[in-house]
């Protein structure tokens, strides 16, 4: 039964990536049709994104109410909704109201499922589950090349989409009971995965003896009460913004820095989230051998790597391409890994509402950190893009050792 869950989980993920990559893929031809400039995309992303946060910062109690398993399933409907909605919006003020129970559904999904997998399974599933998000990101963009291929516009892009998630609703819905027979199990000790996922089963525990069934939810104030929960919350505000950075800012580096043609540049540049996915694979196997902190370090330690080999003058710019896509074999085990430590950091009694709120830190980060580095492009130099990345790797190794010294 846990494997038959464990798979619609899967499942569950690659379709919380499918949508993510629609907006970009499709937007130069909505921009047209809708009559608005290009840069309005940023409106909707913006919007996608705040009520994502709030969505996450929202989990635990959600969570703690109806369990991971309606919330899931709930938010995957939620997103469905919006995305038939945006297939149908008829002007651009339209697509920014849907945006709303978009990023509510999405945050929803993140936050539950991230939790769920991280108490319930080991730390290669948590690997393998950003994996397969990272399948879902590579195949939305197809799905809607298809659609505009075949004449069929936009609107079709995001409706194949939405009827992918409504049958991954209706799936989410007939497993219900798997997911209340796991949580029973969890409440009352822990699960053979959970005991071997870190080693130290007694750390996965619930404090003081208080259940998940019995607490209450903690809350943005109670989660920064927590010794140690400032650490890892800065750190993975760190790790999101080195992904998201390096992810959108690499083609503009490549061209305006290095000299490489626009083209070229767009195609090396997808290489970054090439080495983020095939990483996650990998680094699912080495999480048997290696716990958690071992592998966050392994990451940092390769992203490190990776800046310093951008600064290599090799030939043919292979110094700035080969340190992109090593950067993203070290993004790769630093997310899921960071999320799977958490309830051995914390306990399992607080781990959905720390969970909740590093989900609202990736997005913040997301949201903040490439803007800002894009202000410093225009008025200083993109030349800083390395610079910049190592910084934000630096505060995140730091936070990372503070965190071991307060909790490990």
């Amino acid at each position: 039964m846990a494997s038959l869950l464990l798979a619609v989980i899967y499942v569950a993920f690659i379709s919380l990536g499918l949508p993510d990559s629609l907006l970009g893929s499709a937007w130069p031809t909505m921009s047209q049709d809708l009559n608005v400039p290009v840069a309005w995309a940023g409106g909707i992303s913006a919007v996608i994104s705040m009520f994502t946060i709030v969505s996450a910062l929202l989990s635990d109690r959600m969570t703690l109410k109806f369990g991971a398993g309606k919330v899931t399933a709930v938010s995957v409907a939620l997103t469905a909704a919006a995305l038939a909605g945006f297939s149908v919006a008829p002007n651009y003020w339209v697509l920014l109201a849907i945006a709303i129970p978009y990023g509510l559904g999405a945050g929803g999904v993140d936050a539950a499922l991230n939790n769920y997998v991280a108490i319930h399974y080991e730390s290669r599933h948590m690997s393998w589950l950003h994996c397969m998000w990272g399948v879902g990101a590579s195949v939305g963009p197809y799905i809607m090349g298809y659609a505009l291929s075949q004449g069929q516009g936009w609107p079709w892009g995001y409706r194949y989409i939405a009827i992918l998630q409504v049958m991954l609703t209706v799936i989410l819905v007939l497993s219900l009971p798997l997911w209340k027979k796991r949580g029973a199990i969890a409440v009352g000790e822990s699960t053979d995965d959970t005991a071997s996922s870190d080693g130290n089963a007694e750390r996965f525990g619930t404090a003081e003896g208080v259940s998940v069934a019995e607490r209450k939810p903690l809350g943005v104030a109670g989660v920064l009460a927590i010794r140690g929960a400032k650490e890892i919350l800065v750190m993975f505000f760190c790790y999101c913004a080195v992904e998201s950075t390096a992810g959108l800012w690499a083609s503009s580096y490549m061209v305006m820095h290095s000299g490489i043609d626009k083209i070229t540049a767009a195609s090396w540049a997808s290489l970054f989230y090439v080495g983020i996915t095939v990483g996650r694979a990998l680094s699912g196997f080495l999480t048997i051998r290696f716990k958690d902190p071992v592998m966050i370090r392994l990451g940092q330690v390769l992203v490190f790597a990776g800046i310093l080999t951008m600064f290599v003058p090799l030939p043919h710019h292979l110094g700035v391409v080969v340190g992109l896509v090593v950067i993203g074999f070290g993004c790769a085990p630093i997310y899921p890994c960071v999320i799977h430590s958490t309830p051995a950091y914390f306990g399992e009694d607080k781990s959905q509402a720390i969970v909740g709120v590093q989900m609202a830190c990736a997005y913040v980060g997301s949201l903040l950190m490439p803007p800002l580095f894009g202000i410093i492009a225009q008025y200083v130099t993109i030349s800083l893009y390395p610079w910049y990345l190592l910084v934000l790797l630096v505060l995140m190794v730091a936070m990372h050792e503070r965190l071991r010294k307060l909790r490990g």
